[in-house]
């Protein structure tokens, strides 16, 4: 198994965020958008306009040479501007996204495990997600107890119990 270490993100690594978000919205083979263009889009730029606001927590994943591979972070965002995975007040949505070739190799489960004691330890409920139908990521999710709770139009909103 591929070496890998696990830290907690800090205000520094909004630029690192800002590139998982791009790999996360460019998962589909084929279909990749510029990353000036999916950051530009508010539906994408809410996860990591303003990291890192007091109720934002997150983790980095680093390859053996100390450069980051992944990440998985949390926001808790309003009613008035929701993310895709939104499901009310109080409910951070996570966000995932790790460098294609390290996908495969457990750096995205154990972000997540990571993220999801976070939110336990801060006090959080449930924590949710927005996955597009076909993401390959969605039997990670199911895996790890998210089940999906809302359909949309080629996505689904996953949430996961954390009490």
């Amino acid at each position: 198994m591929a070496s890998f270490s696990v830290r907690a993100a800090g205000q520094a690594d909004g630029a690192f965020l800002g590139d998982m978000v791009v790999e996360a919205a460019n998962w589909r083979p084929g279909a990749a958008r510029p990353k000036h263009q999916v950051l530009t889009e508010p539906e994408h730029s809410r996860y990591v306009s303003g990291w890192k606001r007091p109720s934002d927590a997150g983790f980095v994943a680093l390859d053996a040479a100390g450069e980051p591979i992944g990440a998985a972070w949390y926001r808790l965002l309003p009613r008035s501007d929701p993310g895709f995975g939104y499901v009310g007040t109080g409910v951070p949505e996570l966000i995932i996204g790790v460098r294609p070739i390290w996908r495969a190799h457990g750096v995205g489960r154990t972000l997540l495990q990571a993220l999801t004691q976070q939110a336990r330890t801060d006090g959080y409920a449930r924590l949710s997600l927005s996955v597009e139908r076909g993401n390959f990521a969605v039997t990670l999710y199911r895996s790890e107890g998210f089940a999906v709770t809302q359909s949309g139009i080629g996505r689904d909103t996953m949430v996961k119990r954390l009490r």
